[in-house]
């Protein structure tokens, strides 16, 4: 070998390894981006769109990477070699997905914008939440909204009629407390999840964020957004009672600027209950556009329809001498039998139909202040109808010798249109040593509607009819007429509602988020609503109006012995104005009400014990005062001194305890008690429906190789009252749930779940002392996925 050849060789090799130099110094230090990467992901920051190295000839002008920037490129060596050989025609992602953007793996997420409109880590939210995510529910592949909230501490289930969700929370009946993607959502009907990208379950006043209600907490549905990702899949589904059901959720990128989705399904089935069934389809096609690296515009339709047997359940059993809250009665199934049906193949019926549009846009103003505008408008139609037990001298329960059981009937039309429209800014800035996030907006909305009620005359003339328990089905007529006095011979004694309302409200807030260091952060904000209601008695012609102005505080000390912990102290005030969750009239009595309060008190802890594991746990005191109690004396009025006081302590454990094994663990003890009457039978001491004092729940899925996993549940919900008078006990119960899973290859997958597995009988909710539901027997669902 000549020198000249060994010259020309070290040359090339140090050309070579100047090249790799700087492809190194463009990429940062390996080492120095894992430790970014690391600290990123445990703030809840969102990594940038990786970035490809180009040759100088082509490469473009951009501006400085951000902190977040390391953390999208130190993806280890293989990954960091791969993009220093990328062509420069490597396509650029359209945008985060919305996993990658809350730091969501299977059942753990990172972070979420729900509580506080800007996206923050959990561990520095000071409010108790919990988050269910799109792996969790289709794993768990319950099929009502409602029903995946049984894994969530501190939340239990109400009946609602028969024809809504409905929620209690820290002792706090609401069936107006849901959202989606933030906005209102508040007519009483059954959500789907097919849609659903996670659901939020807040926890105590979250009026700063939210507005009126709340006070116990709330229920938010964050949907499936067009995000540029690819993604295509199928599902088709069979189950006990005849269900069957199929979906389809499709969406990419169609070029770099704008990004489609389209998710669709169909259900029917029956029900365990006889002659029960159901039928539902939705459609919800969205579309981002990207006009530029800072904006993003989000259009959003869906048209929902569901229809199904209305069912109120059982009525209790009546003793001798009357149901006291020192001798509390049961519920009555006629032979054990559970599944007898309480009302009327024929006319039960639940119907709604849901329309919503809607447009978010998002842009990044590079100077510190980003901005979001969201709109909705919504149109609900909803009507339902039931025959159902009350009435007759035991408002419904069976007699002490069980041989008759009186039915009433009624129906109802509640349709609605919502349209709210919100601006949120955040702004991030230093004031000396201090370092702000201020967030501050507006929102805006108007609510309009319709409440007619009609009741049902049976073919006796008058509104009840006299059944056998045990045959207690209803097949004959019944007149619905719609009565506007007190006076009538069919023995109705109350003038049904014809209401017609409109509900304006504007509402301006402002929170500051101060990190004085590392460790400690403090919250202060407040929030004013203008609540503006008018309601005219379509009985009478009679228009009447009152006006609202609401200001709720909030304030939180954080303190963060290290970055993945976080122990708070919260105060915070909702108000509830006096027309109620549902709004729908006003009368002389709740005209001159002032609004209900609730006033909470928390202190929490959150901990990320790994990575992709979060530990939560919180103790508080919710006090509720300023409940409207009837005036004896004067029929129409109210006395403002009911109260209740709840007090619990939650627990939960959510996502990877290993690698193979996720766990969702929750407990809750919460005690909920009557301090100031609401009734005559409503007294201090007595315990708040359907609250029990103790909860558990605790799902888990262990994925033994790639292709097999299985999962198992256990839910226990102790004893508690199918109202607050206490004369009906429910007893507690046990409910054991099982899921298999097989990965067949990268096209097919399938899952086999099955609901309650040793068939437990149990009484699962209610809707006062005589409408109580029986839990779901033993059902089994198998489906098949196949993604392409």
């Amino acid at each position: 070998m000549t020198s000249r050849t060994q010259a020309h060789r070290r040359i090339a090799l140090l050309a070579k390894l100047s090249l790799l130099t700087a492809s190194y110094l463009a990429l940062g230090d390996p080492l120095a981006t894992s430790a970014a990467q690391a600290q990123s992901a445990q703030a809840g920051a969102s990594s940038l769109p990786p970035v490809t190295v180009t040759p100088p000839a082509t490469r473009r002008r951009r501006s400085a990477p951000s902190t977040s920037h390391n953390t999208a490129v130190a993806r280890g060596r293989r990954t960091q070699t791969a993009r220093r050989i990328a062509p420069a025609a490597a396509a650029k992602p359209f945008a985060e997905s919305q996993d990658a953007r809350t730091g969501t793996s299977g059942y753990f997420t990172n972070s979420t914008s729900v509580a506080t409109r800007t996206n923050t880590a959990i561990v520095n939210i000071p409010q108790s939440l919990n988050v269910i995510t799109r792996e969790q529910i289709r794993d768990q592949n319950y099929q009502g909204l409602t029903d995946v909230t049984r894994y969530v501490p501190g939340v239990a289930v109400h009946q609602g009629e028969g024809n809504r969700d409905e929620l209690v929370i820290r002792g706090v009946d609401s069936s107006a407390n849901f959202f989606v993607n933030g906005f209102r959502d508040d007519v009483q009907y059954f959500r789907d999840m097919y849609n659903a990208q996670s659901i939020e379950v807040l926890k105590g006043p979250s009026a700063l964020t939210f507005g009126r209600g709340a006070g116990g907490g709330l229920l938010n549905r964050t949907l499936k957004e067009a995000d540029g990702n690819r993604v295509y899949e199928a599902t088709a589904q069979a189950g006990s009672w005849g269900d069957r059901r199929v979906s389809l959720d499709a969406g990419q990128a169609i070029n770099d600027n704008v990004a489609a989705r389209l998710n669709v399904f169909y259900e029917g089935a029956d029900a365990f209950r006889d002659f029960n069934h159901l039928e539902r389809y939705g459609i919800n096609p969205t579309v981002t556009l990207k006009p530029d690296d800072n904006t993003k515009i989000k259009l959003s339709y869906e048209y929902f329809q569901d229809e199904r047997t209305a069912d109120r359940g059982n009525p209790s059993q009546g003793l001798p001498g009357g149901a006291t809250r020192f001798n509390p009665t049961t519920p009555f199934a006629p032979s054990g039998d559970l599944s007898t049906f309480f009302g009327s193949p024929s006319l039960n019926t639940a119907q709604a139909t849901v329309q919503t549009g809607m447009a978010i846009i998002e842009h990044d103003f590079e100077n510190g202040v980003t901005v979001r505008n969201g709109t909705i408008a919504a149109d609900y139609q909803k009507f339902y109808q039931n025959v159902y037990p009350t009435g007759g001298p035991l408002a419904g329960a069976v007699n002490p010798a069980d041989t008759a059981v009186n039915l009433g009937a009624y129906q109802h039309t509640t349709n609605r249109d919502n349209v709210f429209n919100q601006t949120d800014f955040t702004y991030k800035t230093w004031t000396g040593p201090l370092f702000h996030t201020v967030g501050f907006g507006t929102e805006f909305g108007r609510q309009t509607g319709v409440d007619i009620r009609n009741t049902g005359v049976f073919p006796n003339g008058t509104n009840t009819i006299v059944q056998n328990p045990f045959a207690p089905t209803y097949f004959g007529p019944v007149t619905f007429l719609h009565h506007f006095t007190g006076t009538n011979s069919d023995g109705v004694t109350t003038p049904d509602s014809n209401s017609r309302y409109a509900l304006n409200i504007q509402s301006g807030y402002l929170r500051d988020t101060i990190e004085i260091s590392r460790a400690v952060q403090i919250i202060a904000g407040a929030r004013f609503d203008r609540y503006d209601m008018s309601a005219t008695d379509m009985n009478t012609n009679i228009n009447r109006n009152r006006v609202d102005n609401l200001v709720s505080p909030q304030g939180a000390l954080i303190i963060k012995p290290i970055d993945s912990m976080s122990v708070y102290t919260a105060y915070s005030i909702s108000f509830l104005p006096a027309s109620g969750d549902q709004f729908s009239a006003l009368n002389d009595g709740t005209l001159i009400l002032q609004p209900q309060r609730f006033e909470n008190v928390e202190l929490g802890m959150k901990w990320n014990i790994n990575p992709k594991l979060l530990f939560s746990t919180a103790v508080y005191n919710l006090n509720r005062t300023n409940q409207p109690i009837a005036d004896g004396n004067n029929p129409g009025f109210f006395f403002p001194s009911g109260s209740t006081l709840t007090r619990g302590v939650e627990a939960s454990l959510t996502g990877y305890v290993t690698e193979q094994w996720q766990s969702s663990l929750a407990y809750a003890y919460t005690d909920a008690k009557i301090t100031g009457a609401t009734s005559t039978t409503v007294v201090p001491g007595n315990r708040v429906q359907l609250v029990p004092y103790n909860q558990f729940a605790w799902w888990n899925k262990y994925q033994f190789t790639p292709t097999w996993a299985a999962a198992l549940g256990v839910i226990y919900f102790g004893d508690s009252f199918a109202s607050s008078d206490d004369t009906v006990r429910l007893p507690g119960f046990v409910r054991f749930d099982a899921a298999v899973y097989a990965k067949i290859d990268e096209t097919w997958s399938a899952q086999l779940n099955v609901e309650n597995i040793f068939d437990k009988g149990y009484w699962a909710s209610a809707d006062g002392n005589n409408n109580i539901s029986p839990g779901q027997g033993r059902t089994v669902r198998l489906m098949a996925r196949a993604r392409f």
